[in-house]
């Protein structure tokens, strides 16, 4: 099966990039005004590309090095000491590299959705470099890289479960967006609604395939395993949909498509740490309620604390991630005390970690754009394009 599970890894791979390029640059993308929609592609786009060469400089040594149980040092950078033969389990370490560097790549990524249409270029692409190598890595450590959280860890033999990464991913990258919208405080204009969802709803789609590597991928193996990850992520996602549409529907009289396809990410989001947990009854159970709940903190996030998270993600991602870590717990398949304290540790340490970074970068270049560039558009005022004529 060595060759078949390279064969499946190389193509989960490529899925998983596909979720960032184009699939989450088009989902944030049709969410923005029309005159930001280039900067949303712009921020998606750049990450991921200072991503993959700090990944490889830094971070997969971090995360995945022969450290001690709180980072993996610096024995790997620029993959050092690893070549074509090098093997991590079954697999070419450097596809086991190329799959977790597209995980390092989608995660700042997802931030971005809380700070689009007034955010400066610059605090994006330095504050996401710090962010993934002083946040993201060490916490891919403790819980996939053999650290204290991970199994023999401070948990005992059985340490969290985060199967594809509902702490790693959907936590970390959640609360760094909650912080980041607090500090940059709302848009000017919060009331104009999304320009095109059309887009929104191709790049949900994009994003509802690429999840089958993001899923089925960590299993690192082709085999049934994959298969069932594979297929509980689609019946979360498939019934998280209905379920955000039906609520939509008894709290407002209509469904909409952004709203549908939302529920389709917040399903998705949700069964991600126990996708390879649990079977198809429980990720019906998961997707049902994720639709409701990551809705319902929608509302709690947006009207009622007033906090201006400008595409959701701690509402969707983050409450989707936390919630199905705990259900790993609630089916059985985790031990509660693994599954709750290892949020704790890692919602403090990200919390800490995201504040004292947007600080410090805060002092080297500004955090957020003029009045004037937030009303004309990132698009023309800070990268000297636009996607689309405007009358006035």
């Amino acid at each position: 099966m060595v060759g078949a599970d390279t064969a499946w890894i190389i193509v989960a791979t490529a899925l998983v990039l596909f979720m960032s390029l184009p699939g989450l640059a088009l989902f944030y993308g049709g969410l923005v005004r029309a005159r930001n929609v280039l900067s949303v592609f712009m921020h998606v786009y750049a990450i991921a590309c200072l991503m993959s060469v700090l990944w490889l400089a830094l971070g997969y040594s971090i995360a995945f090095g022969d450290g001690n149980a709180w980072w993996g040092g610096l024995g790997k950078a620029f993959l050092s000491g690893i070549d074509a033969d090098t093997v991590s389990g079954t697999l070419p370490e450097v596809l086991f590299f190329a799959f977790q560097m597209t995980f390092a790549i989608i995660t700042p990524a997802l931030i971005a959705g809380a700070y689009v249409e007034r955010i400066g270029f610059g605090f994006v692409l330095l504050f996401s470099a710090l962010w993934m190598l002083i946040c993201y890595a060490p916490v891919t450590h403790w819980i996939w890289g053999g650290g204290f959280l991970a199994d023999g860890g401070i948990f005992g033999e059985t340490g969290v479960k985060d199967f594809a990464g509902g702490i790693v991913v959907h936590e970390t990258a959640g609360l760094a967006a909650l912080v980041i919208a607090v500090f940059l405080g709302p848009r000017r204009n919060r009331t104009t609604p999304p320009h095109n969802p059309g887009f929104v709803m191709i790049g949900a789609a994009m994003l509802w395939v690429g999840w089958f590597g993001f899923n089925g991928g960590s299993q690192l193996a082709a085999d049934g395993g994959a298969a069932m990850a594979l297929t509980v992520t689609h019946i979360s996602a498939a019934t998280a949909s209905l379920s955000w549409a039906l609520w939509e529907k008894i709290k407002y009289g209509k469904a909409s498509l952004v709203g549908l396809v939302t529920g389709t990410i917040a399903g998705l989001a949700s069964i991600t740490p126990a996708s390879g947990f649990v079977g198809p009854v429980e990720a019906l159970i998961i997707g049902a309620v994720a639709g409701i709940l990551c809705q319902e903190a929608v509302s709690l996030i947006r009207m009622k604390l007033g906090i201006d998270d400008t595409l959701d993600v701690f509402a969707v991602h983050g409450v989707g991630g936390i919630f199905g870590t705990i259900m790993i717990a609630v089916f059985g398949a985790g031990n509660w005390a693994a599954q709750l304290g290892s949020l704790v540790i890692v919602g403090i340490f990200t919390l800490v970690v995201t504040t004292v970074l947007v600080k410090v970068v805060g002092l080297i270049t500004p955090l957020r754009v003029d009045a004037e560039t937030e009303t004309n558009g990132l698009d023309l005022s800070v990268h000297g394009e636009r996607a689309y004529e405007f009358n006035s």
